[in-house]
């Protein structure tokens, strides 16, 4: 790979301003709002800063908070994201080598494509693509 494969994470909380405060006092940082990018969703997701310049995907990985309804804190609250030229692919071999499809490929609209998979041990991964 010549790339970072980890594009995108999200850390999963119940009280926003809480979770918000803590994390923009933690790293210094300012977190920016940013609209559900599938309208049907009601979420509420706030992200850390990073390079919009160059990419996400070749400089690391971005990431939000998301309040979102059946996704909690706690054990297993943050997904992480891996990069794919078509995330439907690695959903399928997920499905192919002992693990499932939680989320099949959706659009995110501008943002590109996304599944969720659990991976043989039970944990839940992020797939994202462009296409």
């Amino acid at each position: 790979m010549k790339f970072n494969p980890v594009v995108h994470f999200e850390i999963y909380v119940d009280d926003m301003a809480r979770a918000k405060a803590f994390y923009q006092a933690l790293f210094d940082i300012k977190l920016e709002h940013m609209p559900s990018p599938a309208p049907e969703v009601e979420m509420e997701m706030w992200f850390f800063p990073m390079d919009k310049e160059n990419g996400m995907s070749y400089y690391g990985a971005g990431g939000s908070l998301v309040k979102m309804a059946g996704f909690t804190p706690g054990g297993g609250g943050t997904l992480v994201y891996f990069g794919c030229d078509d995330c439907a692919v690695q959903a399928a071999r997920a499905e192919a080598n002992g693990g499932s499809v939680q989320q099949a490929k959706m659009s995110i609209g501008v943002h590109g494509f996304c599944a969720v998979v659990r991976d043989s041990e039970g944990n839940l991964i992020g797939l994202h693509s462009m296409t």
